[in-house]
């Protein structure tokens, strides 16, 4: 059972924190990948990436966290595939050595559950000038690797830029511009179209963003525009209506059932928490996409609680030592809210206890 109405938590009964990544199924188990953070206002060096497993999407195990000795800054948005021409776990993210000069970082693993070494504190990308923002990572039935990103100085455009064999850097050959003024976006293909995911930027937004949804018979495009699937009616011109669910987009999971493969939207419920710790915040897991006879994705509902007969995996988590990134004192705090203009409270800069 999928509910939306409650934190999830895992075997433990703590509340999990993985925000702004992704779900996979390796190895005979889900993993969910998501960023850690705690009782911050999500702007410390804090900010950690952590991994929990399950073999049903309903038992989590917290499996440790991912990257070993990172530098310090303000880190988002993990994202882990697996390589089968290496047989490497890889992980991209984005990082901040000072907000907001962005860059993406790429590290590598013998395990879904890390740590993961990094390999590349500042991947070059077509667009690395002009300060990438956050991405997501997608693999083609022929193996080859994607990175949908966001490009910051370009007025948070949206590139799709094929990589390296082994996914630890560009091939140099990138998409042009889907739209500007988003994030979050997510690239994932059904059939044989490819879907282009993501809205207008949010910075921890409670009302959420929506979901526009851009096609194409290549992962590079070029990509049509197609109705927004997480936004009411537009208000006039130029007036976007307000998101169906209140959440930012992080992923789009594939999750096979015995009804066929399912496409599950994910997004994060900024300030849904109930006890003002922002690690605590709710996840909503669509139920699953429906498709018209054309492809076009059909508009999400807002469903609380739903059921899927879904592939099962093992009971046992892998065997590994789990990781942990050790929590310090932020020698340069940002302490004003850069969403809101607000001092945070001294007790959320770091997270410390």
């Amino acid at each position: 059972m999928i509910n939306n109405q409650e934190p999830r938590r895992d075997v433990t009964g703590e509340i999990v924190d993985a925000h702004d990544g992704c779900l996979q199924f390796f190895e005979g188990r889900y993993f969910l990948y998501g960023t850690a953070y705690g009782n911050t206002a999500g702007f410390s060096i804090n900010n950690r990436f952590r991994v929990y497993s399950s073999p049903d999407l309903e038992h989590w195990t917290f499996e440790g966290e991912l990257l070993q000795a990172p530098p310090d800054g303000v880190y988002y948005r993990p994202y882990v595939v697996f390589n089968p021409q290496t047989r490497k776990y890889v992980l991209w993210y984005n990082w901040y050595p000072k907000l907001w000069d962005g860059q993406n970082g790429v590290a590598t693993s013998d395990s879904p559950v890390g740590p993961f070494r990094i390999a590349n504190p500042n991947v070059q990308l077509s667009q690395s000038r002009q300060h990438p923002g956050d991405g997501s990572l997608f693999v083609d039935s022929d193996g080859t690797g994607y990175f949908i990103y966001t490009v910051i100085d370009q007025n948070h455009s949206i590139r799709v830029e094929k990589l390296t064999r082994d996914y630890l850097g560009s091939a140099g050959v990138t998409s042009a511009v889907l739209a500007d003024g988003c994030e979050s976006p997510v690239l994932f293909r059904r059939n044989q179209v490819y879907y282009a995911l993501f809205d207008l930027c949010c910075c921890f937004c409670p009302a959420g963003s929506g979901a526009r949804v851009y096609t194409a018979s290549s992962p590079l495009g070029p990509f049509t525009e197609q109705p927004n699937i997480n936004r009411a009616p537009a208000v006039g011109h130029g007036n976007p209506g307000n998101p169906t669910v209140a959440a930012q987009q992080t992923w789009v999971a594939k999750i096979s059932t015995t009804n066929g493969m399912a496409f599950v939207w994910m997004g994060d419920r900024w300030g849904s928490r109930l006890d003002g710790i922002k690690g605590h915040d709710f996840q909503f897991w669509s139920a699953p996409l429906k498709f018209g006879s054309d492809g076009h994705i059909l508009p999400i509902a807002k469903v609380t609680l739903w059921q899927a007969s879904v592939q099962l995996g093992s009971h046992q988590p892998l065997p590994s030592a789990r990781y942990l990134w050790p929590k310090k004192k932020d020698p340069h705090p940002v302490t004003i809210e850069p969403c809101t203009g607000k001092p945070i409270p001294p007790e959320q800069i770091d997270g410390l206890p």
